[in-house]
């Protein structure tokens, strides 16, 4: 019964069964396709001893063993359904994880991330270098915005009334109300 249901998972990539049978051809099935990464001789031989069905072997070579020969392990996925109507019987799906189209796209993007868990030394001591350059480009960015700002304060000083009582003009932008605002707020000596 494991052969065929192994047979079947290889040539259709998932099969739905109880859940009791998923686990055990979970069992079954990972050492089978462990074994067909190296495609040798023996390795088929072995594998044929245990699937009895030259199309199943000649696929788990040749399609199936490309797509696991950068994955350790864990090469199959069971995933829990609804119980059996007839008989109350949980119900599993169990399915090769490289051929589902839905988590594949995932698998995708997390080969690609790489984490480490420790750092360098050497990366550690770049770090505060290469944030100093960065500090002095913003130093050197707020120095001109507030060069080109002062001109701007300058004309709008020029077209203002020079006494309270005059009517004060609208300012130009929410800065100029700031100091404006700041200005008034001090007590005149």
């Amino acid at each position: 019964m494991l052969a065929n249901m192994a047979s079947s998972l290889i040539k259709h990539k998932r099969i739905t069964t109880t859940l009791a049978k998923a686990k055990a051809l979970r069992v079954y099935v990972e050492p089978i396709i462990t074994k067909s990464k190296n495609d040798t001789t023996h390795s088929r031989r072995t594998v044929f001893a245990y699937l009895q069905d030259k199309e199943t072997v000649t696929e788990l070579f040749r399609d199936v063993a490309a797509k696991v020969a950068n994955r350790p392990g864990g090469y199959t996925r069971i995933i829990k359904l609804n119980n059996r109507l007839g008989d109350n019987a949980e119900m599993a799906l169990i399915e090769l994880v490289d051929y589902n189209e839905v988590y594949g796209n995932d698998t995708a993007a997390a080969e690609k991330k790489t984490t480490r868990r420790s750092r360098s030394k050497a990366k550690k001591a770049d770090a505060p270098a290469a944030a100093a350059p960065k500090a002095e480009a913003a130093v050197e960015d707020a120095v001109v915005v507030e060069e080109e700002a002062a001109p701007v304060t300058e004309a709008v000083a020029e077209e203002t009334p020079a006494t309270e009582e005059e009517a004060p003009a609208a300012p130009a932008n929410e800065g100029e109300a700031a100091t404006e605002e700041a200005n008034e707020e001090e007590p005149k000596a």
